[in-house]
Order: C-alpha cells, then structure tokens, then sequence
C-alpha cells in the first residue's frame, strides 16, 4: 500500500528557497489538490515527490523510504508524473505514446511483450480514447493529448498518480473528463493522486483534501470542503474581498 510521507521537506534553487517546513502525508484512495500562487513551490513539491528533484532538507518517504533513494525503475512502477507541458519531437501513435509506459517493466534488451500491448489497449479503454490508438499524438486536440499522456502514466500501473496542472488551456468538456477520471481512479482503484491546478471551480467538485502552498510555506493540509473555504483561498491569494471567492466557488 503506497504511503508518501513528507517531514520537514525543503529545496532550494540556487539559493533561494523554493520550500520550507512542509508537512503532510498522501495515503492510498486520497484525492489530493495542491494550490497557491505562481512561484509557492507547488511543481517543485510534484518533482521532489517522483524523485526527479533530491531534496535539501527534511523527508519525501515512500512507504518508509526517502524517495531519493529508491531505484529510478523500482519508483516508475509505483508514481506516475505528468508534467504540465510535454514536448514531443517526433510523431508517435497515441498507442505507442500509451506504449511507452511500460518501459520501467521492459528490460533495455527485449522489445515490449504482448501483454505490454494489452495493457496499453486496455489503458486506452479506460481513459475512454480507444478510439484515437492510430491517430498521431501531435494530430490531437489539447484535451486529446492530455488524456493520451494521462493513459501512458496509468499504463505504469502506478499506486501514486501526480499531476501538474493538467487541465490548463482545456475547455469544460475535458476538464470534467479528467478530473472525473481521477475520482474514478482515487475511489474505485485506491489509487492515491495529487493534482497542481488553479482551477478552483473543478477542484471544489472533486476533491477530497487540498494542500494550500504560499511563499513556499504550508498554510493550510486538510479536508478540502475546509481547504477551500473562500477566507483560505482570499488569504492564500492576496485577495481582500472573501465573498467575490464565494462566489465563484457557488458559496
């Protein structure tokens, strides 16, 4: 059962502090969002939590052990990352995108098996895209492609599944799609996931506990229907009128 634990966690970047004195633990079936202003270290947290950044100080654990120290292999097969911008030179089918993630269980000196490919079809399925399988990645809409990169990190067979704002420059449409999905994964998988938006509406509707971030520091870990009180958003923001939050979150 996959456990993030996070102690005291800080990083910086050449020199100034990116974040400080965080706290909180992910556990499996949460649906966590982390918000805050541009620049409070919300990516930054997605990056030490996959292990792609090492910390400076303090604990990212997993399952009792530092992140940091886990084999790059071993850890793709229990967190899957989604950047927010994925930049792709060459003009793969969404089926070989989807494909690629099963590379953490592919030894380099053997090709994808034929359960490798079932499971990619059956991610397909899942993320509702089949459909798209032969279409080039770089044919798709923003929506399509998000959800083709979703697939592929759901075809890791993750326990943790992180998102860094995966629903920006998306229309409504897509928007529910996803966040629907990760519910769906979070409830019905057990599957822990955490997502970075701005989308405050969206989160409202689907998540369970929020991670409020400022200036790097924690200001609020905890159920979300408090988290998102429009007195926590107005105050994490900078924004002196609460009830113009209020309203645009329906309270």
């Amino acid at each position: 059962m996959a456990r993030i634990e996070v102690k005291d966690l800080g990083f910086s970047y050449n020199g100034e502090p990116a974040l400080r004195d965080l706290s909180f633990e992910l556990d499996r079936g949460d649906f966590l969002a982390v918000i805050g202003p541009n620049g409070s270290g919300k990516s930054t947290l997605l990056k030490l939590l996959s292990g792609f950044l090492p910390p400076l100080n303090g604990l990212a654990g997993l399952n009792g052990r530092a992140v940091s120290a886990i084999p790059k292999a071993e850890l793709a097969r229990i967190i899957a990352y989604v950047p927010s911008e994925l930049y792709l030179p060459y003009d793969f089918s969404v089926f070989e995108i989807v494909l690629m993630g099963r590379s953490p269980y592919v030894a380099w000196w053997r090709n994808y098996s034929e359960s490798d490919s079932a499971i990619a079809l059956e991610t397909l399925r899942e993320v509702g895209i089949s459909a798209l399988k032969d279409r080039s990645i770089n044919s798709l809409s923003s929506g399509e492609r998000q959800l083709a990169f979703i697939a592929q990190a759901l075809a890791q067979a993750p326990e943790v599944l992180m998102l860094d704002e995966p629903t920006s420059h998306l229309d409504i449409n897509y928007k529910m799609q996803i966040f629907e999905l990760l519910a769906r994964l979070s409830t019905a998988k057990k599957m822990a996931v955490a997502v970075v938006s701005h989308d405050l509406a969206m989160l409202a509707a689907y998540v369970r506990k929020v991670l409020i971030l400022k200036k790097g520091g924690p200001v609020f870990f905890g159920p979300a229907k408090e988290g998102l009180s429009p007195a926590n958003i107005a105050a994490a923001y900078g924004i002196s009128d609460a009830a113009s939050v209020g309203r645009l979150l329906g309270r």
